[in-house]
């Protein structure tokens, strides 16, 4: 017999009907009818309550496998901004990526059973690795799909790790379903880089860290592409600090979340390149994160090519530290609207800094 709380919590993390219908069975159809009909009604009106219970449960379960990465003050950008600026350091983590977190989370959830059959993802990137990094270190069998155009370094990351890397598709959204239907073929777990609750909040638990390093956050600037980080920041913030206000930053090479909220639904646009490889792409139809984003996210910027990289170069210059251009969207949209965050405390997250030779020389 499951209570209330565990039936919804499965409807949340598997989005499924029948685990709705069971939910309204047991718990009674009136606390969930709106004025205005049923339509509107959806499990993410109270899914940042979720977030929040589940990005605990995320941190007891991975704490021991990732590294809790640093707040830094950043004088240069307090001083440009005239607000107090800290940069949380995900260009620090294992993979050189907040990715890893999500993944870990993903994969330690899984029954042993599962583990045994093995794991699919699909990326070419950041994602990739993490995946692959958790499964050398669990010892999990699984294979990474990647795109045709994807970079020879990459794949080579990837299968440093001794996971098997296959070439499928001439772009991410072929890939990625040429590695789902493997998947369900042979009844193994696919491992998605943000469609899924359990990622969510792997990646939200770099929100507990900041809820511990440092009080009363006025502002967080998160880049923004499938939505997955942003997502399980916003979720377990708001839940502890209701005044938080949290900024999604996406290149305009690739604005697919932001022109879809702003739209009200998930809408097929096609990226153009940018630097900001990390958040480029579509968004699934079926997203969670669309939802998350649409409900708990404050404000979007959208940056151009130039502002990523110059964001990318001062970063070298004044911190010393390398990031990607993904990382750099979040920098490029604190300095786009500075004026509006004076004398506020702002949090920047710099969620990788895995950036190719031929990139860095290109922004110098």
């Amino acid at each position: 017999v499951y209570s209330s709380q565990e039936i919804m919590r499965y409807t949340v993390i598997r989005g499924s009907f029948i685990s709705y219908l069971l939910y309204l069975l047991v718990c009674g159809f009136t606390p969930l009818y709106k004025s205005g009909g049923w339509g509107k009604f959806s499990v993410y009106e109270i899914m940042s309550f979720d977030i929040y219970q589940e990005t605990l449960n995320a941190d007891n379960r991975i704490r021991g496998m990732i590294r809790e990465t640093t707040l830094d003050h950043s004088r240069s950008l307090t001083k440009m901004g005239d607000s107090q600026v800290y940069m949380k350091l995900e260009n620090h983590q294992y993979t050189g990526s907040f990715k890893l977190r999500g993944a870990m989370n993903k994969i330690l959830s899984l029954g042993q059973e599962d583990m045994n059959r093995g794991v699919v993802a699909a990326s070419s990137g950041n994602h990739g690795a993490a995946v692959a990094y958790t499964l050398n270190k669990l010892n999990i069998p699984g294979r990474v799909y990647v795109p045709e155009d994807a970079s020879p370094t990459k794949i080579e990351t990837i299968q440093d790790y001794g996971v098997e890397v296959l070439v499928e598709g001439s772009d991410c959204v072929i890939t990625e379903a040429v590695a789902r239907q493997y998947s369900e073929m042979h009844g193994l777990t696919f491992v998605s880089p943000y469609n899924d609750s359990l990622v969510v909040a792997g990646q939200g638990t770099i929100a507990v860290e900041l809820q511990h390093q440092l009080d009363k956050i006025d502002a967080v600037f998160v880049s923004l592409g499938g939505g997955g980080l942003i997502s399980g920041i916003s979720g377990y913030l708001k839940k502890v600090n209701p005044g938080v206000k949290i900024i999604g930053c996406s290149p305009e090479n690739s604005p697919v979340m932001i022109r879809s909220i702003k739209a009200g639904e998930i809408l097929d646009i096609e990226s153009q390149p940018t630097l900001s490889d990390g958040t480029a792409g579509g968004v699934e139809k079926d997203a969670i994160t669309f939802n998350l984003c649409k409900k708990l996210v404050d404000d979007f910027i959208l940056v151009t090519e130039e502002e990523i990289a110059e964001s990318m170069r001062l970063f070298i210059e004044k911190e010393h530290l390398l990031i990607e251009g993904a990382a750099a969207v979040a920098i490029a949209g604190f300095l786009k609207q500075k004026s509006d965050y004076q004398d506020q405390k702002v949090v920047i997250i710099v969620c990788g800094g895995n950036i190719g030779l031929e990139t860095f020389k290109m922004i110098l």
